[in-house]
């Protein structure tokens, strides 16, 4: 059985390595926007975390921000 939901990033419970991000409440907001552009079918929430995770630098130049200055926080 496939479910569906609309989710808003900012209330996304996030698990493992994912949970430890540092992306601002504003950060978000322009990363789900972001997301719903690239990904206008829809995304699960295993990819979402993942990107978290896994892919934080893509996550900073999709809304401009240095991946060294991120770490640095």
């Amino acid at each position: 059985m496939k479910i569906t939901s609309e989710l808003n990033l900012l209330n996304f419970e996030f698990w493992s390595g994912a949970k430890q991000h540092n992306f601002t409440y504003s950060e978000l907001k322009e990363i789900q926007y972001l997301l719903e552009d690239i990904y206008p079918d829809g995304i699960t929430e295993t990819e979402i975390n993942d990107l978290f995770w896994f892919d934080e630098e893509l996550l900073c130049d999709l809304i401009s921000l240095s991946y060294g200055k991120y770490l640095n926080r």
